[in-house]
Formats: structure tokens, sequence, C-alpha cells
């Protein structure tokens, strides 16, 4: 029998004056032992000591009991010794170098969120009930959760622009691996079309931050006007700065999600690029078209879909050469501007420059599942001669 695959079902919801005094005060306590945690470790690790979440959460125990942080105690334990949790997760990957050191939360830039697992909160007959909390949350369901669901956590948060949501994991049936197709196809990212498909297809960029980018350089003037400090007008006019990033990113998302959906609905193999998002940003002029497009988004949403529905992804190498390759005679080109948008092999084929890397990618997808052979840029040995050297090019998610 299969693993039933677990999912976080977000909803908006309008807390009461005393749930959201409640909540803040949570978020508050939350961020208050994750740094003290945090400090903590980090001191031990500076006489060569380790700290685990077991002697946290002792710790926890003991600032509980002193005068100075008795108000840990006005709010669920269960949040806080999740918040530990956390601090340990962010640790392991840190050792594990998946990540950088652990950063101490800010109260105004960190995000405010506060998880319960099921003896902190009773789910039952469509209300939710959070614990040391009065009455249950007024959530607005803009979508069913699975028949006979049962939340193994929840987890509330508030985001810059003021709105309140909560997350319900859960088990969903519904997500079982789909019927093979047996049809194969490469995806080239770019900026003029949010993607290039091998079949010639192109699909629109709409570029969101830039249809609201009037818009949004207005609020952001009028924040800037604004005294630093905590000030209502300041907060105000920061709030509406977010309200506009928050739909921003809520439309670029929900068009990623449609155009991910139907790609792994519709293809058996889907073979994409690996580009360093991270190290092309740093391009001061492409640098704002780039996180527009979000490719790194693009990128995530096909890795955990593709798993979830039976699919294989397979990631070509970044250095492969897609664009300069003739698909049609495999010669290769030694310059490729990115003004030149067409362009003509020697064999005479007249290529659209990102239909012919789609192309490409494809064929260099297909090897690899075939031969079981990744993609390596070429490299040179020491005595001059070039060697290519293969990695696998399919990556977990």
């Amino acid at each position: 029998m299969a693993t039933r695959v677990k999912r976080a079902f977000k909803y908006r919801f309008h807390p009461t004056d005393a749930q959201a005094a409640e909540l803040s005060r949570t978020f508050g306590c939350v961020r208050k032992v994750y740094n003290l945690a945090l400090a903590a470790r980090t001191e031990a690790w500076t006489r060569q000591e380790r700290v685990n979440y077991n002697q946290t959460s002792a710790m926890l125990t003991v600032w509980k009991k002193t005068e100075e942080l008795a108000y840990l105690n006005e709010v669920s334990s269960v949040p806080l010794q999740q918040a530990l949790r956390h601090l340990q997760l962010a640790f392991a990957n840190f050792f594990g170098k998946r990540s950088k050191y652990p950063r101490f939360k800010s109260r105004k830039k960190s995000r405010k969120s506060a998880e319960y697992t099921t003896s902190a909160f009773r789910f039952h007959g469509g209300e939710l009930r959070l614990a040391k909390m009065a009455g249950p949350l007024a959530i607005v369901w803009s979508r069913p959760l699975p028949e006979g669901a049962c939340p193994s956590t929840v987890t509330v948060s508030q985001d810059a622009a003021g709105r309140w949501f909560v997350a319900l994991l859960c088990e969903d049936p519904s997500v079982v691996p789909l019927a093979a197709t047996g049809t194969a196809i490469g995806i080239d990212a770019g900026l003029n079309h949010l993607v290039t498909l091998s079949t010639g297809e192109k699909v629109a960029n709409l570029r969101h931050e830039r249809r609201d980018r009037a818009r949004l350089e207005k609020a952001q003037r009028e924040l800037s006007r604004k005294a630093t400090g905590d000030g209502a007008n300041r907060a105000k006019a920061r709030r509406k700065v977010a309200r506009i990033h928050a739909r921003i990113t809520e439309r670029r998302r929900d068009g990623l999600h449609k155009l991910t959906s139907r790609l792994v609905r519709e293809n058996q193999t889907l073979v994409i690029e690996d580009l360093h998002v991270r190290n092309m940003v740093k391009n001061r002029s492409l640098a704002r078209a780039i996180s527009d497009v979000a490719w790194r988004e693009l990128r995530m949403m096909l890795e955990y879909k593709c798993s979830w529905y039976g699919r294989e992804l397979v990631v070509v190498d970044r250095w492969f050469p897609s664009s300069r390759l003739c698909s049609a005679c495999g010669s290769l080109q030694e310059k490729m501007p990115l003004n030149v948008r067409e362009w003509t092999c020697s064999c005479g084929a007249t290529h659209d420059r990102d239909v012919n890397a789609a192309k490409n990618l494809l064929a260099a997808g297909l090897a690899v599942t075939v031969c079981g052979a990744g993609v390596r840029p070429q490299r040179r040995t020491p005595g001059g001669q070039s060697a290519t050297k293969q990695k696998p090019s399919r990556r977990e998610p």
C-alpha cells in the first residue's frame, strides 16, 4: 500500500480581539524561547560543547520558574517546545552543510508563527480550538479538507500585511500516482517567456511585479516619508507596502501552480536545466526580472509534484550548452550572445533560440534516463586535454 502524502491546507481566519492578543503573546514567547535557546547553544559551542534538544527543553523548564520569564507560563507550552524542535532542525541542517548557522529571530522582520501539535488543539465538526484560547477560530473554508481528515499539526501565522492564516497538516488520499503517459518534454526557463517547451509552445511571462510597480513605488515613497520608529502612521504605511507585495506573490504563485500542474499531468518525463539563481541575481541589470520570474519556485513545484504523482524530473547540469547546440545536426556554436534570439546553423537549420534549447534539454534528459549517464561541463585536465566528468543529473527534491 502506497504511503499517503501529507499536505498543509492553508486558510485565512479572523480572530477576535482576545484571540489576536493571545496569539500575538504566543508569537512573542516563541521568539523569546528560540532566541534564548540559540544563545545558550552558541555559548556552549564556544566552549566546544554540544547542547541538544533535550537539554534546551530542560532549560525551558528552569526559565519558566524564574521571575523574569514567568510570563512564558501564560501561553501554551506546545508552541514553545516546537520552537526548540525547529532550532534543533536548524542546527542539523547547519551541521549537514545544508544551510547557514541559525540566526536570532527579530521582532519586526521574522515570520510570526506558532505550531500546535495534537495535544494542544481540538478539531471537530469543522471547528478548531487552540489551547488556552477562548472559542473556536473563525476560519474561512475556501476549499474543503479531505474527507475524514485528522490534522496532525496546526500552524497559526500572521503575515506582514496583518492577515491571519492557519495551516492544517493532513493526509491527502487524493494524491496518488497518475496513469503513465509515455510523453516527455524539455522545459527552458527564460525572461521574455516564462518557459519555452520542446513542443514549440511558449508560456508568457506576465511580469507581475512590473504590472504593480507604480503602485509599489508610490507606497514605498509614502513609507519612506514616515518618521522611523513604531508610530501608527508608519505601521499603516508598512502594511500597505506589504499588501502590494502579497498581491504580487500570490498572483505569481497561482500562475506557477497552474502551469506546473498541467505539465506534470500531461507528461511522464520532464527535463529542466539546473539554474544557479543565487549567482544570477547578482547581475544588477537582470536581478529584478529574474526575481520576478521565480525560477527557483518553479523548480520546487515541479520537484514535489513529480514526486507526488509518479513522474520523473531530470535536471541537466547548468553548463550544458543547450542554446549553442544545434538540435538538428549536433554542431556546437562558439558564441551565442543573449541578444541573438534566432540563428542559422551551418547545416541550414534555422532555430529559435529558446525552442532549440528546450529540444536539446529534452534530448539530454532522455539520454540520462536511458543510459543512466549525467551531463557535465567539459573540464581541462592537467595535460591540457578536455575531459567529461559525469554525475547523476536527477536530483532528489
